[in-house]
């Protein structure tokens, strides 16, 4: 069986704290598990090219899992919510 690539990339905040021991704990034993933190532009960068939009993400053999695409910030959503209103 070959060994599975997980990366859970991450911000750092709590909440990707709890993903990232669920993911550990479900992980089989010799899959290589790695936090990726985006505070590194370099991981960003490759983060955006796997097409990840919102935090936390995982991606298992280089590819962004199902649970973690789409997401991210909508900027219509937003500005019908009223964000650039004028208050």
């Amino acid at each position: 069986m070959a060994t599975q690539k997980i990366e859970i990339f991450s911000a750092g905040c709590s909440v990707c704290q709890g993903v990232i021991e669920q993911v550990k704990a479900a992980a089989c034993p010799p899959c290589d598990v790695q936090v990726v933190s985006m505070t590194d532009t370099r991981e960003a960068a490759r983060a955006r090219a796997l097409g990840v939009r919102s935090l936390p993400a995982v991606v298992i053999d280089g590819k962004l899992a199902n649970c973690c695409s789409g997401g991210g910030v909508d900027l219509d959503v937003l500005r019908s919510a009223g964000l650039g209103g004028a208050g």
